[in-house]
């Protein structure tokens, strides 16, 4: 149950993970309310989702072109 979780948890971008972590709140609990607040709005906070999945990659993107490694020279 572990792997399958680790992997979900990767493999979505990690958007509830690092939420939880910033605001100090439980990573369940920010997950069931996304839940709740997708079957009662339709599915609109997926776009909210996809926009901070964007916006962490994007700042992964920046930071790791700020602080080069020998090999991308």
């Amino acid at each position: 149950m572990y792997r399958f979780r680790y992997f979900i948890e990767n493999q979505i971008f990690g958007v509830c993970s690092r939420l939880g972590e910033v605001l100090n709140i439980s990573v369940s609990s920010i997950r069931l309310y996304f839940i709740y607040a997708s079957f009662l709005t339709f599915g609109s906070p997926i776009i909210i989702y996809l926009a901070m999945a964007f916006w962490m990659e994007i700042g992964k993107h920046l930071r790791r072109h700020k602080n080069p490694t020998i090999w991308e020279w």
